[in-house]
């Protein structure tokens, strides 16, 4: 007795029981909902914001795309017409009208002409509405006059008058010292019309012989990119603008413009001196890193700007001409934090309305279900008194009833019926054991045969694309390679009868003389026959593309056939030529291959070179990532490669044996390689599916064998063995 009471003081109320454990796992589950509901909100805010920078930053270099290769696109369009003597720089009343009307063609602030004898001419759009022609002797001292215009390009009256010289004018000079296309400074000034900012796209000119006869240019105004920065939808505090790589800003779509007007000169703004806070502040963060000149790739971070954190992306722009600038993205985070707030206010109160409810809720439930419970306790304490003679009250729980009732029966039911459970516990491993076996085998053949379903599918509309493509290409490519040889014996006909005219009558009239220089015959003579050898060479080059699609496709080769498996694998590799060849920003993948002498297999030759293509695929992504950890230095030590050997195995089976130099696959990863759905590669690069596919080819549809060998660091080896004679159930 002393003891039950020592233990009845040490345990606690069951009222205690229910409800202190119900209220902690509310209170839990509303401090869990909100700190949750907080970080997803700022978390997504991160995701958005990022988002619409890279929307915006991608709009936006669309649009510089666009917008600065129209200047340097006429600009070569002109000097090929100067160059071939359709513009003559010389008639410049023609030339004011043939710059006027491209002025009204093209969005443009300026387009003109300046010579090396000093002269020169344009047409310009000051304005930004009205278009005239400036039209300069070489003679200094008010040598220039700017003409008004008709609707059809007459000049009418002279506006004003004023001195230019051509050798004094880096839109000039920077062109002809540079001998080629480029953007010339930005130039600013402030006309009577108003402030004139502007971007030059100029290159040098050149008359048939090749002369330098001056430079063309090509002006756009700055101001427009601000105006289409404006228009674009980034919220009311967020800002776009452009730098120079010294600071200076170019362009913003904040409403301060990118210069000031001091004693009627025109200043350029530095960026860090700008009246935009938004824009100051970035501008100072990024001298403060030394980052104007050093960025050289997308950069991502956060600042906070008058107590608001603000979302930034810093991206190098440039272009083949000259251009070296930085697009500048910020997005402030209460752009989107507001609501996500509100909610989260919303969702904590509702949490704690909630907590106060199930309190009041938990403590009339457990008082509701204790009383009953106390007294069947009072009735088993009595009986194990030995006081039998116990009845426990009925409540208003069906339940409770229905346990006050069988009290006294479970008591003498209760080892037999732990006899039984332990049976039925027996028999239920037995059961659940047999059934996951039975599942597991399910799930296998169900992952096998939906992958085959898949494949059969992709391979079956690929082929068909790829040998409706090849065939659709094939006969226009014919027709054509065809008839390149016939126009190449017409041409050459033709010359040696220009020759034999031009030996037997030297002396020709002067209207063919004038024609002859005009269409530049020793030059055409020399080039015509060129120009069919290379047309031969790319029909050749297509012919050959097409062939290696439809081996590749197969589409007439579905049952067992003998085939050329060197023409299978030189397919593929045709296929993949792409991504073997050098770019900017990898080197050459070499191809070596070790061919030896290989009867013809009988073979599914579209299914085989699947398994080539996933094996080669997966051979040029693990060069890539090896390339991507190694220096310039240690890839020229150890270049790239895709060894390729095909052999005849005690004369019964081809092995075709695939190497490279990659990173190679881990012990641990080599014993799931074939496994379905099982791939190393990033999520949304690779399926898991391409090896274990080609082994099912292999193995069950070929009767043959594929084996991975790799070693981590050094590079991998998969061979192939097929037999030399197979039919479609087995080895022969």
């Amino acid at each position: 007795m002393k003891t039950h009471y020592s233990s009845k003081g040490k345990a606690f109320p069951l009222q205690i029981v229910l409800v202190v454990p119900f209220l902690i796992q509310i209170f839990a589950a509303v401090s869990l909902v909100g700190y949750l509901s907080f970080k997803n909100g700022q978390r997504a805010v991160n995701d958005l914001a990022e988002h619409l920078i890279d929307r915006t930053s991608d709009v936006v270099d669309e649009h510089l795309k666009s917008y600065l290769s129209i200047p340097q696109t006429l600009n070569q369009i002109n000097a090929d017409a100067i160059r071939r003597g359709i513009l003559d720089v010389r008639d410049r009343q023609t030339l004011g009208k043939y710059f006027w009307d491209q002025m009204q063609a093209y969005d443009l602030t300026y387009i003109g002409i300046g010579l090396t004898t000093g002269e020169g001419l344009g047409a310009a759009r000051y304005d930004g509405k009205t278009i005239t022609i400036d039209d300069w002797t070489a003679k200094l001292r008010n040598n220039t006059s700017t003409y008004a215009t008709d609707n059809q390009g007459n000049r009418t009256q002279i506006n004003t008058q004023w001195t230019w010289n051509n050798f004094s004018q880096p839109w000039y000079t920077q062109p002809i010292a540079a001998g080629k296309p480029i953007w010339a400074k930005i130039f600013a000034v402030n006309f009577p019309t108003g402030p004139y900012i502007s971007a030059s796209a100029s290159r040098p000119i050149y008359d048939s012989q090749n002369r330098l006869l001056g430079m063309i240019a090509t002006d756009i105004h700055l101001l427009k990119l601000s105006n289409f920065l404006r228009s674009l939808d980034i919220s009311q505090s967020g800002r776009v603008f452009l730098l120079e790589r010294d600071g200076t800003l170019i362009a913003s779509s904040g409403t301060e413009k990118p210069f000031v007007v001091v004693n009627q000169e025109i200043r350029r703004l530095q960026a860090i001196d700008s009246s935009d806070r938004i824009i100051q502040n970035i501008a100072r963060h990024l001298k403060t890193s030394n980052a104007f000149e050093s960025i050289t790739q997308d950069k991502y971070f956060q600042l906070n700007i008058q107590g608001k954190r603000h979302f930034i992306n810093v991206v190098p722009w440039h272009d083949k001409y000259g251009l070296n600038w930085l697009m500048v993205v910020s997005v402030p985070e209460n752009a989107f934090m507001a609501q996500i707030n509100a909610n989260t206010q919303t969702t904590i109160a509702l949490c704690f309305g909630a907590l106060v409810i199930a309190s009041v809720m938990g403590v009339f439930t457990s008082h509701w279900i204790v009383r009953p419970i106390l007294r069947l306790n009072w009735a088993s304490e009595a009986m194990a008194s030995g006081n039998l003679d116990q009845t426990v009250e009925t409540s208003n729980i069906q339940e409770l009833n229905t346990l006050f009732n069988s009290f006294n029966y479970m008591a003498g039911q209760l080892h037999e019926s732990f006899t039984a459970l332990e049976k039925s516990k027996e028999e239920l491993e037995e059961r659940v054991e047999e059934r996951t076996t039975e599942l597991k085998n399910a799930l296998r053949e169900l992952q096998r045969t939906q992958s085959q379903v898949i494949q059969s599918e992709k391979m079956s509309s690929l082929g068909q694309l790829v040998a409706g493509v090849a065939h659709e290409i094939n006969n226009p490519v014919n027709f054509i390679h065809g008839n390149l040889t016939h126009v190449q014996e017409y041409s050459q006909d033709l010359l040696t009868l220009v020759q034999l005219y031009q030996q037997y009558n030297p002396n020709p009239a002067p209207e063919i003389k004038i024609a002859t220089e005009d269409m530049d015959l020793e030059f055409l003579q020399g080039d015509l026959p060129k120009m069919l050898s290379s047309m031969k060479v790319g029909t050749d080059r297509i012919r050959q593309i097409v062939l290696s699609l439809r081996n590749f496709s197969r589409m007439d080769e579905a049952e067992f056939k003998r085939v050329d498996i060197h023409e299978g694998i030189d397919s593929t590799l045709m296929i993949l030529q792409h991504r073997l060849k050098a770019k900017p920003e990898q080197p050459e993948i070499e191809v070596i291959k070790d061919y030896g002498n290989v009867p013809l297999i009988e073979c599914y030759a579209g299914q085989l070179n699947q398994v080539f293509m996933n094996i080669l695929v997966n051979a040029i992504d693990a060069l890539e990532e090896s390339n991507a950890l190694r220096t310039y230095q240690e890839i020229q030590d150890n270049p790239s490669r895709i060894k390729i050997r095909t052999s005849v195995v005690n004369s019964m089976w081809l092995e075709v044996a695939i190497a490279d130099n990659g990173v190679g696959i881990s012990k641990e990863f080599q014993q799931r390689i074939f496994d379905p759905f099982f791939t190393t590669k990033p999520i949304g690069k690779g399926t898991g599916m391409g090896m274990s596919i080609s082994y099912q080819i292999v193995t069950e549809k070929h009767g043959g064998k594929l084996e991975c060998f790799s070693t981590s660091g050094v590079g991998t080896e998969f061979i192939i063995q097929v037999p030399l004679r197979s039919n479609v159930h087995g080895v022969v």
